[in-house]
């Protein structure tokens, strides 16, 4: 699974071979994260130490 936060304030879910398999709208407040992708599905994670928790999962920045 991969996050793209997009500077705009969307995002783009990729899951396995599918780039854009959620695509919405995120708003982040200090370390919190809230998605609500296009279908009206709302989600939330917290970032720590440059790590995203979210939904029981952790994400890790892509490094370039």
């Amino acid at each position: 699974m991969r996050h793209e936060l997009l500077s705009d304030g969307r995002y783009i879910e990729a899951r396995g071979n599918v780039e854009c398999a959620y695509t919405g709208h995120y708003q982040i407040t200090g370390d919190h994260i809230e998605y609500q992708d296009d279908t009206g599905f709302t989600a939330d994670g917290d970032f720590k130490n440059g790590i995203l928790y979210h939904a029981g999962m952790v994400l890790h920045r892509e490094r370039s």
